[in-house]
């Protein structure tokens, strides 16, 4: 029988971004092996949850539990180390390396440093255009090149749960598309679990198996992708009009006179 314990759980989370209350009170858990999206507009606390998840922003009070032990407040480091790893917002590769080196930055976290070779081979396959240009530097590479580059890079740590904000942002539709495929065909491949913070709902939805929404640092909404796109509001707010980078500032103000979820 599957172990019923999620592999990573948030559990009444609340994090300050300065004076800014981000989270408040937040509650979500990824299960081992599927993929978890994270929907909201810009200001939602999405990266902010990431973050406090990865270590980098410690939180004021509330859990984070990864394979059933306390993780909050650790080291970044020590988070990564221990098998949770964080795509940052905007890449954040570095310009100067090349990318092969970008990459073996990415082992920093691994116990063992054995079949480095072959790890670099498989992100390689996955990502042809950095086998084509691993001796080039990080900086130099477009935007897309850069996003392959910095998942890359964190998958070379091994990791269990894999933290990706924003893959698409300043993508085109044609190079979300591609990193999408990859995100799915790296939790079918190596089975790992997933957390995406995405604005462009329509392909999350479709990637994701289980989705959250957030507004304004709470979760408003909460189920499998399935039934999220069956919801009325969701298909207004999220899927309608094709506004896959968030909604106008009218839908905002409706929404924000909602008072309950239909």
């Amino acid at each position: 029988m599957a172990d019923p314990t999620p592999v990573l759980a948030v559990k009444n989370l609340e994090t300050w971004y300065g004076p800014v209350n981000a989270i408040k009170g937040i509650n979500l858990e990824v299960q081992a092996g599927r993929i978890v999206t994270v929907l909201g507009a810009n200001g939602a606390g999405k990266t902010t949850l990431l973050n406090t998840i990865a270590g980098v922003i410690d939180p004021f009070k509330g859990s984070i539990e990864y394979r059933g032990q306390p993780i909050q407040g650790q080291d970044p480091d020590r988070v990564a180390r221990g098998g949770v790893v964080l795509v940052p917002e905007g890449r954040q590769v570095f310009p100067f390396l090349s990318v092969r080196e970008n990459l073996q930055m990415g082992t920093f976290a691994r116990s063992t440093r054995e079949d480095i070779e072959s790890d670099l081979a498989r992100i390689f396959s996955w990502f042809p255009r950095l086998l084509e240009r691993q001796h080039q530097q990080g900086g130099l590479l477009s935007g897309g090149e850069q996003q392959m580059l910095a998942i890359g890079r964190a998958l070379m740590a091994r990791p269990s749960v894999l933290l990706l904000d924003e893959p698409s942002l300043g993508l085109s539709p044609l190079l979300t598309r591609e990193i999408f495929s990859i995100v799915k065909r790296i939790n079918a491949e190596l089975n790992t679990s997933i957390l995406v913070v995405e604005q462009n709902a329509a392909i999350a939805l479709a990637t994701a198996d289980d989705g959250y929404i957030m507004e304004l640092g709470r979760v408003v909404a909460a189920g499998t992708c399935i039934e999220l796109m069956a919801k009325e509001d969701v298909k207004e707010f999220y899927l309608g009009a094709n506004q896959p980078a968030g909604r106008s500032d009218g839908q905002q103000q409706r929404w924000k006179r909602r008072k309950t979820w239909r």
